[in-house]
């Protein structure tokens, strides 16, 4: 018999036919000549059909409805139809299903029944056909046990007629049932429909990324229980969008990228492919941002929030800060792929570009996926989360409190920007969301146990190379802004990315010029000033000079003396309930503030400055001046560091040398030939360096041939004393106390007088080397003068 036709009113018409289903009283008869195949062999079937039919049961069967429970006798139009009804069967009863086994017929191979089982059935087995625990133990990462053995199944056979028949069904589970709200994660049970790729298309086209495409399905679809999807589908939906747009446009990348290394070998590039060998995720890496990195890699920026091109794929940058206070590059990344294995390669291989020096901080927008990559690639370096992306959300997470409270969001600002102190903070926020009713808010609720990531109040331990710890970082979306837009292909990518890395590498150029040939106006007759005003680059040295000049509306007040120094209470005129402290040994000269502004941006603060004043401290320590704030930044870093392994190794340095000297000389060889005038620059330049190295290689010639004319002596006296050793053996164990004494007294001084020649041989060294890197320095600004008199 059939079922009739059952009206649910108005024109809503659910006809069980469509799908063939039915009972039959009649036994199947198939031909006895069946073998098994693995269900491995067949593909699931996924048809448009399917998708349909799943639509309409799940609209009109009652959750708890066991009346429509599969059971033996069943019939069906086709198999897809029966794993559709079983599966919605699954999904109002709380499990997940899969196809597992299928028999083909001898005569023809076609399929003649298919077993539906529990996702839960079976066991887990690895390649080597060993189960559960003895895999686990050589897991890198191992995954959570999903099966049980379960014996829940479904299965079907084809009938005489075409049609498919249920010839057995085992109900009962040996597990938990999952709950009808979370019924919507089980794998079998998620599905992007139609509707739902198209808005996700739409919101991709406009840069939005998985994240905030999810939280609009959400709303729109009323909650996450009825998308029918999870975040981690969304963004496996966006990647295969992108790889088939993309087409051969990422060969047309991978091709510049292996042009320029085969350019020039020190050029660093790597290319990851997915989980299907595709092309993936890209990295490259110029060698002047390696350079750079080596000078300035304390503090980095990883910035995914760009949608640059017409593929909407994440444009990743690495930057940092120079000694301007510019933003420098340290690489970057085109990522198809925005999994937590992706970002796990490309900081791997980003931190193996830049020779495995992690940095003190990095600054990332607030992401998960991405929180997890760096807690396992950088366990040392300190994370924050943007604050402007965390307050560009919050605009987005509270718009109705926004909507309806207008003073809400600057006083969100004040408690976050403006606390002095953790507790203060503390105390501020829980007060603002009693005020407003958001202590059971979820989002907010989450940003306040990440505290420790943005709160400013929690970061200033930690050096981030800007001048105030509620500065947001300017190196957040400013690199390549202006370069690339949303029109932005691949191909012409590339070369805007070349544009906007010549644009900074100018404007640091003319920077350099700027704190060379133009002396600042100092403000005080102070010594320190005028020292800072010669050590550090013009906006530092700015910075430096407002918190000197508030100095003089600062008081200072010792409040205690102790061993480890004295403390005092540093406040305005008249605001003494807004003091700091400082603690200052005058004896190390070491200072320390409670703003912690050093140790934040590497700048002396007012408040410290304040007890310099009071105490006569007329210069600045060398402690406190961080040489990548200064002019010189740039100059002598590898040389001061790696000087006792250069004299150590006398080959090695020479090596060292050379490929220093000639890759400093080429880089002004291009520029130097452009035209006639900068041509007589550079020589003008090169012949005064050439004069000062021809000066010392005259006196270190001298210097040697003393040397020689002493070791020829002692060459001398070691043969005579080769003729008569036992002679003299014997006559200096006969010698007094007092004798010995002497000679190895008058030895010691040899050997001193030996040392600081040494010394001298080495600081001579190295004063030649800086003469270089300071004639490399001006002729680089003349050239760049020279361009911009040309322009004119």
């Amino acid at each position: 018999m059939e079922f009739e036709p059952l009206s649910l009113g108005n024109d809503d018409v659910l006809e069980f036919d469509m799908m063939g289903l039915g009972y039959i009283d009649q036994p199947v008869d198939h031909d006895d000549l069946l073998h098994d195949s693995p269900a491995t062999a067949i593909p699931t079937p996924t048809g448009s059909d399917v998708v349909s039919s799943v639509a309409v049961l799940e609209h009109y069967i009652p959750e708890g409805d066991s009346s429509l429970e599969p059971c033996e006798g069943m019939e069906f139009e086709s198999e897809e139809a029966a794993k559709a009804f079983y599966n919605s069967y699954a999904r109002r009863i709380g499990f997940s299903t899969r196809v597992s086994m299928s028999r083909c017929s001898r005569r023809d191979g076609a399929i003649i029944q298919r077993s539906f089982v529990c996702a839960k059935e079976g066991f887990r087995v690895n390649k080597n056909g060993k189960s559960g625990s003895d895999c686990e133990g050589r897991a890198k990462r191992p995954r959570a046990e999903t099966r049980v053995g379960c014996k829940a199944m479904l299965v079907i056979k084809v009938h005489d007629s075409g049609r498919w028949v249920v010839s057995a069904f085992v109900k009962e589970h040996n597990h938990e049932l999952v709950p009808p709200d979370k019924v919507h994660s089980l794998r079998s049970h998620r599905h992007v429909s139609g509707s739902a790729k198209s808005l996700i298309d739409t919101l991709q086209g406009a840069g939005i990324g998985p994240r905030g495409i999810m939280s609009a399905l959400i709303k729109e679809y009323g909650g996450i229980r009825n998308v029918g999807f999870t975040e981690r589908d969304c963004r496996n939906y966006m990647r295969s969008c992108k790889q088939r747009t993309l087409g051969g446009d990422t060969q047309l990348l991978l091709d510049y990228l292996k042009d320029r290394q085969a350019k020039d070998p020190a050029f660093f590039f790597a290319v990851q492919g997915d989980e299907d060998q595709c092309m993936g995720n890209f990295f490259w890496v110029d060698p002047k941002a390696r350079n750079d990195y080596t000078y300035f890699g304390d503090t980095v920026t990883f910035d995914t929030t760009y949608r640059s091109n017409r593929y909407r794929l994440p444009f990743a940058p690495f930057t940092g800060v120079n000694h301007h206070g510019q933003p420098v590059f340290f690489g970057c990344a085109l990522l198809i792929n925005e999994s937590e294995a992706s970002f796990l390669w490309l900081f791997k291989t980003w931190l193996m570009a830049m020779s495995g020096q992690p940095p003190l901080s990095i600054t990332t927008d607030h992401d998960r996926v991405i929180t997890m990559a760096i807690t396992q690639v950088f366990p040392e370096t300190r994370h924050r989360f943007c604050k402007w992306h965390i307050f560009k959300e919050c605009q987005e997470k509270l718009s109705s409190v926004l909507c309806e409270h207008s003073n809400f969001e600057a006083e969100l600002h004040k408690c976050v920007n403006l606390s002095e102190s953790i507790e203060e903070f503390e105390s501020c926020w829980l007060s603002l969301t009693r005020k407003y009713d958001l202590g059971e808010h979820k989002w907010l609720q989450s940003m306040y146990a990440d505290r420790q990531q943005w709160v400013p109040v929690y970061l200033r331990g930690t050096f981030f190379a800007e001048m105030s710890v509620t500065q947001c970082s300017d190196s957040m979306n400013s690199y390549f802004d202006g370069y690339v837009n949303a029109s932005t292909t691949l191909q012409l990518f590339v070369k805007q990315y070349e544009k906007a890395v010549e644009s900074r590498y100018e404007k640091e150029v003319r920077a350099d010029y700027d704190t060379i040939n133009t002396a600042p106006v100092l403000k005080t007759p102070s010594p320190m000033e005028k020292q800072a005003a010669g050590l550090y680059t013009r906006k530092l040295f700015t910075k430096f000079q407002e918190e000197l000049v508030e100095t003089l509306t600062f008081l200072a007040r010792k409040v205690e003396d102790e061993e480890a120094g004295s403390i005092y209470q540093v406040a305005k005129f008249g605001e003494s309930h807004k003091a700091y402290t400082v603690r200052f040994d005058v004896h190390e000269m070491k200072a320390f503030c409670s703003c912690q502004m050093f140790e934040f941006s590497g700048l002396l603060c007012a408040h410290i400055l304040t007890v310099f004043r009071v105490t006569n401290v007329l210069t600045l320590p060398s402690h406190f001046i961080l040489k990548r704030w200064t002019r010189n930044a740039k100059s002598g870093v590898v040389l001061e560091e790696h000087a006792g392994d250069l004299l150590n190794k006398p080959q090695e340095s020479l090596t060292v040398r050379y490929n220093n000297l000639r890759h400093e000389a080429l880089k002004y060889v291009d520029e130097g030939i452009t035209t006639a005038e900068i041509y007589n620059v550079a020589m003008d330049a090169l012949q005064v360096a050439a004069n000062k190295v021809a000066t010392e290689m005259q006196n270190g010639r001298r210097a040697a041939t003393t040397s020689t004319a002493g070791r020829e002596n002692g060459f001398r006296l070691g043969n005579q004393s080769n003729n008569t050793f036992g002679d003299h053996k014997r006559g200096f164990e006969t010698l007094s106390a007092d004798h010995q004494d002497k000679k190895m007294q008058k030895l010691e001084r040899q050997l001193e007088r030996a040392r600081r020649k040494c010394e001298s041989y080495r600081a001579n060294l190295l004063s030649v080397l800086k003469d270089i890197e300071e004639q490399k320095l001006e002729l680089s600004v003349k050239v760049e003068n020279i361009k911009l008199r040309m322009k004119e």
